[in-house]
């Protein structure tokens, strides 16, 4: 059920769909409120993974403008029979033999969307991703490289272009084998080559240190209270000058307040939550340290409780 505006109750009052009709109707006075509505849902439930051959779908994906035939190609199965067997096998050699301009471009794509399903990121940084993949291979310039390497960058300059950044040490992670160094190198690549393709620089979208906090909290399970303080804190740091890295700086912040809170983090959880390096973490308190007073706000810390923060 959902809400919408009746106009006969002249309130708001609870909905019934009636899938049959395509009816959205008033529980309380019967009014039909919209009528012929598209049921954008499956036509049933699919268990096709689970029964064999037995798949009840008669449609495939949605098609793919980056794709040479739009993603629509047609794939001869093998039905279960005596004479066609024949038939269907001498078809399914050709179908092998026939080059498909596009195998290599939908395994990335495969790649990139299970890397992305792991980071759970939402399907407009996907298929930014593909676009950059896309984008790379038609240079012809990839060829040699550590192809985990150049899908894993491509969904690191997605998200940052997306306003939704990643750290490498996050990508990497979902980055089947690849290392930081090599996913690093592979993203100077690619916007090298695709500023040299565009005549200019890259957008690439600003890093703040506010981007990674929220998941660096949820990740150490802090309260909504100190959430709320350290990303105050992040916001009045951009005032300071401060030449860390924002998540250097968003680890220093966390640092902090949970040093204000019951709920203390040593130091290693909080270098494991946000994969920054103890020592860097000690090195950008150490920064942040002498703005204490102006960075937690009154409402989470009073001046005498500042006291409790360990020195530097």
């Amino acid at each position: 059920m959902a809400d919408a505006f009746c106009p006969d109750c002249k309130r708001s009052t609870e909905t019934v769909f009636d899938h049959s009709a395509g009816d959205m109707v008033c529980s309380e006075c019967g009014l039909v409120l919209e009528a012929h509505s598209i049921d954008e849902t499956s036509e049933w439930r699919t268990f096709a993974n689970e029964s064999g051959d037995n798949d009840p779908v008669r449609v495939g994906g949605p098609t793919n403008p980056l794709l040479a035939d739009g993603g629509l190609s047609t794939v001869i199965s093998k039905p279960n029979g005596g004479q066609s067997d024949f038939l269907s096998s001498s078809l399914g050699r050709w179908q092998n033999r026939s080059s498909n301009p596009d195998r290599s471009l939908i395994l990335a794509f495969r790649t990139i969307a299970t890397m992305a399903d792991r980071l759970g990121l939402v399907a407009t940084i996907k298929d930014r991703a593909n676009e950059i993949y896309k984008k790379v291979e038609d240079l012809k310039s990839i060829r040699g490289r550590n192809q985990d390497a150049i899908l894993a960058a491509c969904l690191y300059i997605a998200c940052r272009q997306e306003d939704r950044p990643r750290t490498v040490k996050e990508i990497c992670s979902v980055a089947n084998g690849a290392t930081k160094k090599e996913i690093g190198r592979a993203k100077e690549f690619i916007v090298k080559q695709l500023e040299v393709e565009m005549g200019q620089s890259m957008e690439m979208g600003t890093i703040h240190a506010g981007d990674f906090l929220r998941r660096f909290c949820s990740h150490l399970g802090m309260t909504n209270q100190a959430v709320k303080a350290a990303q105050e804190a992040v916001q009045k740091s951009e005032e300071l000058d401060i030449r860390r890295s924002p998540i250097s700086i968003a680890a220093a912040v966390i640092y902090m307040i949970t040093q204000l809170s019951d709920d203390k983090k040593p130091l290693k959880d909080i270098s494991l939550a946000t994969g920054v390096a103890e020592g860097t973490i000690r090195n950008s308190y150490k920064d942040l340290y002498p703005y204490a007073s102006r960075l937690i706000p009154t409402s989470f810390a009073k001046e005498e409780d500042l006291k409790n923060l360990c020195s530097p």
